[in-house]
Formats: C-alpha cells, structure tokens, sequence
C-alpha cells in the first residue's frame, strides 16, 4: 500500500522499537515528531527522517499527517489525545489508553461527536493467536471454561523511568496488569465480582494478584509484577474438554489447544501473529476506510478494562497524585 503518514507524539523506548520496525516494512513513513525534550525530539528525527516540532500542534497538523500515534508517559495520554481529536486527527493511542476510565469516556465522546478514529494500541488483540483463542472458546473446542489463570512477572521496574514514576502514573496496574485484564475482559466479559491485593512502594504498585468472576461462572486469577519473575508470563484456561496454554500471550507467541489427544498450534510468524507492524497496518487502512473506531479493539471494550482497572486500584489503595 502507499506509506502511511504517521505523527508521533512521543520519542521514548518504545517509540523507537516501533518506528524502526514499522519503517522497515516500507508500509509506513513518519512525517513528524514531537516531545518535550528538544533534544531527544531532534534525536529521533534525525534517526528517522520525520521533522522535530517545537509543539505537540505543529506536529499533529505537520503537512501529510494522517494519524497521530501516541506514546508518551501514561498521564500525558488524555491531554494529547484529546488535542489531536479536537484538530480532526486520527488517534492511536498506547495503553493504558488514559489514567482513569472516566478520562476514557471523556475522549470517546469526543471522538464521536467529532466523527473522527480513535483507538488504543492494545497490540494483543491485532495479532492472531489472541484472538484465535477466543475464537476456541467460542466453538467450545475446550467445552465451558472453569477457570483461567494468567501471570505475567517481569522484573521490569528499570525498563523506562516512567515505570518507576508516581508523576508519571508509574507502577504495574497500568503498565502490565492491563494485559491480562484485558485478555480476561475480551475472553469472559466485564466480570461480576473483583478481588484485588496488591503492594505499594514510593508511589506506585509492584505487584497485584486479583480475582475475577464472570457472568458465565468463569472464574479469573491474575498475577502481575514489575519487581519479580514468579510465574513469568504465562496463560492456562482450563475447560470441560480441554485446555488453552500459552507463553508469553500477551504479544503472541504460540497458543496451544489440547483436548484429549488433539492439538492444535499457532505458531509465531513474521509480520503475522508477532510484533507491532499487524497493528499499525490495521490501524491504517482503517483510517483510510474512514471507519471511526477499530473493528479489533472497540472503544467499550477500552472503557470497560479502564472502570475494571479503576476498581482494582481502589480495593489496593492506589492512589495517583500529583501527576505531571
């Protein structure tokens, strides 16, 4: 297809990750970038051939732009976000898509009443394997789901500074709790009860364990840390019939469905059930049908995962403050 025009709004470590990979498959250019430190905006600039802007504005409106990917610290989403959509630009924004849900519907509204693209980056639910699972559990290859247990522990509190930054919404309720609470959200529904426990250190959460129970009896345990490997990243959704195993889920390595002496793998794939570039295809040619949200990942599903995540927060006694 012909390059997709990008703005980037954000030049921090995963900006970079995705720039180069989106920028090697000849799919996709970036036209223009912005953040605060001038610096680093003229940096990545200058390693991707976009022009730096002085505003988040002049790069939102640079010549060409036809989407606004956002990528800054969590507590800057809302403001950016809601910046471009009142320009009239199409918005993809990482997750956590905002700090709080109600921050959340505030920019689907406005994204409605401006007619305009918006959805959050939640790569999981671009790629295959994520929803090939969802796809098992519907056709009842694993008969009625009892219970589903996810871990993903990474160890991960040095990954960025913003991880560690109470300013900044730091900790892993937002940064990578959301994942598996997501993919129970996208597997069961918005669950009926929520048990959360969790461990909070200078301002932000290292950890939480939470449990969920959904319409249908399924019932969800969840563990996630920034600061320990306990349990890694892994999936196990258990059924009458069978079950569905994975690693590494959250970004799709390989899924595994086993009933009996069935099996069936999705393995990893270049530009298919891995990495980024499935997402920003996506994203653009849907822009391009002049679609308003995504068919992949719809606004009220980022809704609902925000108001799940804002009770979890809660019942810990997480409480953001004085953000930046």
């Amino acid at each position: 297809m012909e390059k997709f025009k990008w703005c980037f709004i954000g030049t921090g470590t995963l900006a970079n990750q995705i720039a180069k990979e989106i920028l090697e498959s000849g799919n996709h250019e970036i036209v223009s970038c912005y953040t605060r430190n001038l610096d680093k905006c003229k940096d990545f600039a200058d390693k991707y051939g976009c022009k730096p802007c002085l505003s988040a504005e002049e790069a939102i409106m640079a010549e060409g732009v036809e989407g606004v990917y956002i990528v800054t610290p969590h507590n800057a989403h809302h403001r950016y976000v809601k910046q471009a959509l009142e320009l009239g630009k199409p918005v993809l924004c990482e997750k956590p898509f905002t700090v709080e849900g109600k921050e959340t519907d505030e920019l689907i509204a406005l994204a409605r009443e401006k007619g305009v693209y918006l959805c959050e980056a939640m790569w999981t639910w671009f790629g295959k394997p994520a929803n090939q699972v969802k796809s098992w559990i519907e056709e009842n290859k694993i008969g009625r789901v009892k219970r589903a247990k996810f871990t993903y522990c990474m160890n991960s509190i040095d990954y960025a500074p913003r991880v560690s930054d109470p300013k900044r919404a730091g900790g892993a309720l937002l940064d990578i709790t959301i994942y598996p609470i997501t993919y129970a959200y996208r597997l069961f529904g918005y669950p009926e009860k929520i048990e959360s426990k969790g461990h909070l250190e200078n301002g932000i959460d290292h950890w939480e364990e939470i449990n969920m129970v959904f319409p249908k009896g399924e019932e969800v345990s969840i563990r996630a840390s920034i600061v320990d490997m306990k349990g890694f990243e892994k999936m196990d959704i258990k059924g009458t019939k069978g079950h569905i195993k994975a690693d590494l889920y959250h970004f799709g390595q390989e899924v595994v469905c086993q009933q009996g002496l069935f099996v069936k793998l999705i393995h990893r794939g270049k530009g298919d059930s891995i990495g980024y570039l499935p997402e920003f295809d996506t994203v653009a040619t849907e822009i391009r049908e002049g679609l308003t949200e995504s068919r992949m990942v719809p606004l009220k599903a980022t809704s609902d995962v925000m108001h799940i995540i804002d009770t979890v927060r809660e019942q810990i006694g997480l409480v953001y403050t004085d953000l930046e």
